[in-house]
């Protein structure tokens, strides 16, 4: 250990040394590689910031050796009697979130922390510390933990030279970072609370410049909608889209979530105002969104009118083949499929029509 810190101690002072003199870039001491690992998970930003040190022929001796030593040790330099292991080389690893988050089920607040790492071949502590601007864990102090939690390292088939920090299991809501080195993996995982943490933001955003556009209001609403979550709140939102744009997008939408709150007569008036105001591709997607919802007979009544509005489109042919198929006519909806394939726009929609076609006359539903 003295020989190890020797050697790190003259690297450390010449490197210094070397900055004093002039301050031109130049790559890291013992050539370990500068690296940035980053991934959004729901809105929450996650960046780790590490220098990647490399096996270099160490295979099998890098682990519970004075590379990646077990638990705590006194490195016998700067002020910890006990220190974790760096994480990586060379300075903090940093790991920076921007909202609150979980980590193994774990709270921990919003912001920057060094990160370290307790080694053990069956159980390794991770530690996120308040202190994230030191030189590796030569100033380690426990008083500075935010978060402690044990994880359980996992052998990986095939080397890894460079050690690096993988984003993995990816949800909406989560993701496993796994910090990955000759064949040893150390996973934990992250998650954010996707619903609270976006309608935070979309409030204080819409206090913004962002909050003098239409698009933004039936944006947050959807979010709303798509998420069975304060409807109350969305239809405040999208009642402020309406005001400044009343369009199919935002009447639709205000329709649906008066659906979602139960209020069908006043959903269905919104409804209403909104279908003369819908394009061609408005009213297809619509009546698509209703066969989706299991209501054949509304999604028929919608492609009926899309096609009297819009007649002899592929679109609308195409919207009365799903429609007439959706209620079991299947003589009317291949009619409608046989007019629509010589005006399909490209390959792909016509190898769609040909597939439904089939299915017609096997007698066989296209949705």
């Amino acid at each position: 250990m003295k020989k190890l810190f020797t050697s790190f101690l003259f690297i450390f002072t010449l490197s210094i040394s070397q900055a004093q003199v002039n301050s031109l870039s130049s790559p890291p001491p013992g050539g370990n590689k500068k690296a940035w690992s980053g991934e959004r998970i729901g809105i929450t930003d996650v960046m780790i910031s590490y220098d990647r040190p490399g096996v270099k022929g160490r295979e099998g001796k890098i682990y519970s050796t004075p590379v990646v030593h077990d638990g705590f040790e006194n490195l016998g330099f700067g002020t910890a009697k006990a220190s974790p292991w760096r994480a990586g080389a060379n300075e903090n690893t940093t790991i920076e979130f921007t909202t609150d988050v979980k980590i193994e089920g774990k709270d921990l607040a919003k912001g920057k922390y060094g990160f370290f790492v307790a080694y053990g071949k069956d159980e390794c502590i991770l530690i996120f510390s308040k202190e994230n601007g030191a030189w590796g864990s030569f100033f380690y102090d426990d008083k500075e933990d935010a978060l402690r939690v044990k994880v359980k390292p996992v052998a990986l088939d095939k080397s890894v030279e460079w050690l690096k920090y993988e984003f993995t299991d990816q949800t909406d809501n989560s993701a496993v970072i796994a910090l990955q080195w000759e064949k040893v993996s150390i996973p934990f995982k992250v998650e954010v609370d996707l619903i609270n943490t976006s309608l935070t933001a979309f409030r204080q955003q819409l206090k913004s410049d962002k909050g003098f556009s239409w698009q933004a209001f039936e944006q947050a609403a959807t979010f709303c909608l798509q998420h069975n979550t304060n409807l109350e709140e969305g239809l405040g939102w999208i009642n402020n889209a309406v005001l400044y744009q009343k369009n199919f997008q935002t009447l639709s939408t205000k329709s649906s979530i008066l659906e979602s709150l139960g209020r069908k007569t006043q959903a269905d008036s919104a409804m209403k105002a909104a279908l003369p105001l819908g394009s061609m591709n408005d009213l297809h997607f619509y009546g698509k969104q209703l066969l989706a919802q299991k209501k054949s007979k509304e999604a028929l009544e919608i492609f009926k009118t899309n096609a009297a509005k819009n007649p002899k489109q592929f679109t609308t042919y195409a919207g009365l083949t799903r429609g007439y198929s959706a209620v079991g006519d299947y003589k009317t909806a291949l009619a409608n499929a046989k007019l629509a394939l010589p005006l399909a726009p490209n390959p792909p929609n016509k190898a769609a029509i040909e597939g439904m076609i089939k299915k017609l006359e096997a007698g066989k539903d296209v949705n």
